[in-house]
């Protein structure tokens, strides 16, 4: 009893679980997904390249984003006809499943914000549109998925 007490508390205090919607990280991730969120990730670390996180952003306050983190703050992001570099060198990404060709002027990114794309590239909402996302956006890290379940390692 006190062990599913404290599932119970762990999950209510640390963890989401929300359903995916959309292609934005396909192939990774399929949209109809449940995905567990840690949310006491980023209180005593910063988000890490590499990372899937979930955010909430004001073009859409209700909806949870979940992407990719590609830049960290002081980091210039480029895309070239679908190639992203990363401070003036080009960024492998063997988890981008869907590119395009599409080029977009180098950002900086700004302190205490996190630069972040879609896998799918083409279907993705992201910092392409709408800019980096404040650190007080993130929910937390994607860690796991339930159906089917699997770990998220980031790649």
């Amino acid at each position: 009893m006190q062990l599913a007490v404290l599932a119970l508390l762990i999950a209510a205090f640390f963890v989401r679980l929300p359903q995916v919607s959309g292609l934005s990280m396909e192939p990774r991730i399929r949209s109809g997904e449940y995905l567990l969120i840690n949310t006491f990730a980023y209180r005593f670390g910063a988000p890490r390249r590499g990372d899937i996180v979930a955010f909430r952003h004001e073009s859409d306050a209700r909806a949870v984003f979940i992407k990719r983190v590609i830049g960290l703050p002081g980091d210039r992001v480029r895309i070239d006809r679908g190639q992203v570099y990363l401070n003036g060198a080009k960024l492998e990404e063997p988890y981008v499943g869907h590119s395009n060709d599409r080029s977009y002027a180098e950002v900086t990114v700004p302190p205490l914000a996190v630069y972040v794309l879609g896998d799918n590239r083409a279907q993705s909402e992201d910092s392409r549109t709408f800019g980096p996302v404040g650190d007080n956006q993130l929910i937390g890290r994607a860690f796991a998925a339930i159906w089917p379940p699997r770990m998220l390692d980031g790649n």
